[in-house]
């Protein structure tokens, strides 16, 4: 296989890591939103409180965890070993859930981490019978709020949505040339990415 393709899909699986659509979600809400208004202090607040709750906390948590397992970072490939890195996510996104309804933000702001916790639960569930791909849950769960917020802003999303569905289709490709996740694997993470985060953000 060639060479610079593999290096691609690397970094695209580097970069585009499910734990860090939370925070582009956020950040997005805040640059092309109404939300753009609010003081600069307040959102530096929300944005470090998600930063830590989404990103560093449960990798920091799972790091520790895998040295004092003694393992090395390739085993958690093993669907019988992703169970505890689950877990930690889904506790975390949790208790950040529960740091910004002290902060009374408006519903639509906290669905992103609903639709996050309601990904991570899916694919922990499924992931206990057959191993599906994170990395393209998390992608559709970007195509999934931009559907679900294009309906609450009543905006035109094509441009976005477009963007959105060619990251998703990178981002999945990456895996399968990586060796990570059969066609299948990608194609059930993303239709639960967007059902999930498109259900997580309307309803909530």
């Amino acid at each position: 296989m060639n060479r610079k393709l593999l290096i691609a899909a690397r970094w695209l699986s580097s970069i585009f890591r499910p734990e860090f659509f939370p925070m582009l979600g956020f950040i997005a809400l805040f640059m092309f939103t109404y939300m753009s208004l609010l003081p600069l202090t307040f959102k530096l607040i929300v944005l470090s409180m998600v930063l830590l709750g989404t990103v560093l906390l449960p990798r920091w948590t799972i790091l520790f965890w895998r040295k004092n397992q003694g393992w090395e970072r390739h085993l958690l490939r093993w669907r019988e070993h992703r169970y505890f890195p689950y877990l930690i996510y889904l506790l975390y996104y949790a208790f950040t859930l529960h740091l910004l309804h002290r902060f009374h933000l408006p519903h639509y702001m906290s669905g992103i981490l609903v639709a996050s916790l309601l990904i991570q639960g899916c694919c922990f569930l499924i992931n206990l019978k057959w191993k599906i791909s994170m990395h393209a849950a998390g992608a559709g769960g970007v195509i999934g709020a931009l559907l679900a917020y294009s309906a609450l802003f009543s905006f035109n999303p094509v441009g976005w949505l477009c963007i959105s569905i060619l990251l998703s289709g990178l981002v999945g490709s990456s895996r399968m040339l990586l060796r990570q996740h059969s066609l299948w694997q990608v194609l059930a993470g993303t239709a639960v990415g967007i059902v999930c985060s498109f259900a997580g953000i309307i309803f909530y």
